[in-house]
């Protein structure tokens, strides 16, 4: 946790952008625990990343509002019982809580509704963002609805308070990026763990279990369901069954989350041999020049849609000079061609979620009024378009990938038939998939590449070149 005081100025800084619209109250529900197979027996708990950012607890059963027009905030949340002291050793008070982070005004979770209530028979809005969780969801129906209300009382989200969290939330203060440094450390630790254990015999199970493990000890855990499988075109392949086999590639797109839930995610290909054949050297150096390229144009008040355009043109050059694909490289790029092989966009915010407030909406975290999102198929797949200011953190993670379905579907088609050559192609169908991906930090004047060494000073990238790959194999 930070300082009371950072959360204290947060909230603050959150009624102050909110006033002069449609004013009320800000409704910020931490999350309830979600039972597994039956009610004692629950999932991980997780709290709400917004709840996170605003109020600091990770305590299921709590809840935060913020009054627009006086910038009072009220936490909500229900005292433990010597029952509940019984099986989890003693507990702070809700008042203690709120003291913690700078609220004095504390209340039990049953008054939440008629709070709710007084407010809305006076006219005022509750402002809320828009709920994942089915138990949110219930809670909010039954707030706004009353009791037995259906999921369809839950009012609409509110434009105006996403803009004011992701305005917030996506540029990262120093204590934040320290933070987020910590999860890349860990990072780096489970994917070089990763390339030790890669060899001609190993189960991609053990393997995943290792790094997530490793996670799990260093801090909260995975920060995502590790990708660790030699189907690397399969973009989100969460199975783990497969025995490595010498002569293909293995694909681990892994991350960790701090204890502060402050998170990482890196991707690397490496060769299950410990050495990468002539072809897949090739396309591998594509795919690291598009990342590096990336890097060298990424910088405040620069568009990310057109950071993915100028990484995919390095895939298109490469590809052409391999006779992949033919014509002109500009008129290709204008087509979208690189969709065949980079089904996705370049990358993604970063911060309190691994995917940083997806839930809040595409629209306002990856587009604005001035990038909306596109159509287009040149950038068609992007989640992340536009300008990047200083304390965003973004994903680059291109890739190469040869899916056998999507290439037949172009084929059949026509599409882009003049800019591909499938006859070539097809000769990769059996070659899996590159992806390979860093964690970026914008700055005032350009960018860094995430993942400092413990002495909070010296880069340390994950080995990504051709030979630090095959070294850190052989270590």
């Amino acid at each position: 946790m930070f300082s009371k005081e950072t959360y204290t100025q947060r909230r603050a800084e959150l009624a102050r952008k909110m006033q002069g619209g449609e004013q009320g109250l800000v409704l910020l529900p931490g999350n309830a625990e979600s039972p597994a197979n039956y009610t004692n027996n629950a999932y991980r708990f997780r709290q709400d990343s917004t709840f996170l950012y605003y109020f600091g607890h990770s305590l299921p059963g709590l809840a935060g509002v913020v009054d627009i027009d006086t910038g009072e905030t009220t936490l909500f949340g229900d005292d433990f019982s010597v029952e509940d002291i019984i099986w989890m050793g003693p507990q702070p008070s809700v008042a203690e809580l709120g003291a913690r982070v700078g609220v004095a005004s504390t209340k039990p979770l049953s008054a939440l509704a008629e709070v709710v209530a007084g407010a809305m028979a006076r006219g005022r809005r509750g402002h809320i963002l828009p709920p994942y969780r089915a138990e949110t969801k219930t809670m909010l129906a039954e707030l706004f609805g009353g009791a037995g209300a259906g999921v369809g009382a839950v009012p609409a989200a509110s434009d105006e308070l996403a803009k004011a969290v992701v305005d917030m939330r996506d540029k990262k203060s120093a204590e934040e990026i320290a933070l987020i440094e910590e999860a890349c450390r860990t990072g780096y630790e489970m994917h070089t763990l990763a390339m030790r254990m890669c060899r001609p015999g190993a189960k991609e199970q053990d393997i995943a279990g290792a790094i997530e493990g490793l996670a799990i000890q260093k801090g909260w855990g995975g920060s995502f369901h590790s990708i660790v499988s030699q189907h690397g075109e399969t973009l989100h392949n969460h199975s783990h069954d497969g025995i490595l086999d010498s002569g293909r590639m293995l694909l681990v797109d892994a991350g960790a989350e701090a204890v502060s839930n402050y998170c990482s995610d890196f991707t690397r290909t490496m060769p299950v041999s410990g050495k990468f054949t002539a072809r897949q050297r090739d396309i591998y150096e594509i795919v690291l020049a598009a990342n590096n390229r990336a890097f060298e144009i990424s910088a405040p008040g620069v568009r990310y849609v057109d950071v993915h355009l100028a990484s995919s043109r390095v895939i298109v050059e490469g590809l052409h000079s391999l006779g992949l694909v033919r014509g002109s490289i500009d008129a290709a790029v204008d087509a979208g061609v690189h969709s065949l092989f980079m089904p996705h966009g370049l990358g993604h915010q970063m911060g309190l979620d691994v995917h940083d407030m997806e839930n809040i909406g595409e629209r306002f975290v990856g587009y604005d009024d001035e990038t909306p999102r596109s159509t287009h198929p040149s950038v068609s797949r992007c989640r992340m378009g536009r300008r990047l200011q200083p304390g965003m953190v973004v994903t680059v993670e291109p890739g190469i990938y040869f899916v056998p379905a999507l290439v037949a579907k172009w084929r059949a088609e026509g599409t882009c038939a003049e800019f591909v050559n499938f006859s070539k192609v097809e000769e990769y169908l059996d070659f899996g998939g590159i992806r390979l991906e860093d964690d970026m930090l914008v700055t005032e004047t350009g960018n860094r590449l995430l993942g400092l060494a413990d002495d909070g000073a010296t880069p340390r990238r994950i080995p990504i070149t051709v030979a630090e790959i095959e070294e850190a194999m052989r270590g």
